[in-house]
């Protein structure tokens, strides 16, 4: 019996550099890729929204609507679409503000399209692996106030909704599942990104930063999750 052939990934491209474009539209039409391409921030959302989009990889300077913006509307409407930002400048606040606003990954401008193909490689793993163990057995984690719900991928604090983006949820789901357990930002990074990067401690930091807003009393005299100097965080294993 012959097997059954994989499906063809569908891939979104916002991108109004007709140059860029063409290129990631050919090299991953070559690769087996179902490749759609629009060129402005309001195509982009209609064409993830009305079709059927494995990933999209989004430009942050578009017309009409930049990719910030279409990052953010895309997540509050599809919270698990892959998505893979792209930035003309090597800006640690561009990289943050993207992966703040719910992107899963990001590159640089200048890129070679084996390493795009590849970090969307990485990002369609990652959201297939969430997909297949997505907590349908795994019963809500309870620490103090903090109820995380994985099947949900929802959090509140006594009885308070608390919006966090993906990224945060599962720095939150990890740290919680191992109170006590220290992390270093190596395993973050590889654990969470599924990727290692050089240099990345500081977006790290600032997810823990935005985490600690989000689910502290008091962010500046964090009670949950503790900063362990030198090599990463951990939760509070307190009662």
């Amino acid at each position: 019996m012959a097997l059954a052939a994989e499906p063809r990934i569908n891939l979104l491209v916002v991108e109004d550099d007709d140059n860029i474009s063409t290129a990631i539209s050919e090299y991953f039409s070559r690769a087996s890729y179902d490749v759609m391409a629009v060129t402005d921030g309001v195509a982009g959302v209609e064409a993830a929204l009305n079709n059927r989009v494995d990933v999209v990889v989004l430009d942050l300077m578009l017309p009409k609507m930049d990719g910030l913006a279409v990052c953010k509307e895309l997540r509050q409407r599809n919270a698990s679409m892959p998505i893979l930002m792209l930035t003309a400048k090597d800006d640690v606040v561009d990289k943050v503000l993207g992966l703040e606003m719910g992107a899963d990954d990001y590159i640089t401008k200048p890129f070679s399209l084996r390493e795009l193909e590849a970090r969307i490689k990485s990002v369609l793993r990652r959201t297939r692996a969430v997909n297949a163990d997505n907590g349908a057995d795994e019963p809500p984690i309870v620490r103090g106030a903090i109820r995380i719900d994985p099947v949900r991928r929802e959090v509140t604090i006594a009885e308070r909704h608390v919006d966090l983006t993906p990224k945060e949820f599962d720095l939150l789901r990890l740290f919680a599942s191992n109170p006590g357990r220290v992390f270093p930002r190596k395993y973050l990074l590889e654990k969470i990104w599924d990727y290692s990067y050089e240099g990345y401690d500081r977006t790290i930091d600032s997810h823990i930063n935005r985490l600690r807003a989000k689910v502290e009393e008091n962010p500046d005299n964090p009670q949950l999750v503790l900063t362990v100097w030198g090599i990463g965080y951990k939760f509070t294993d307190a009662e």
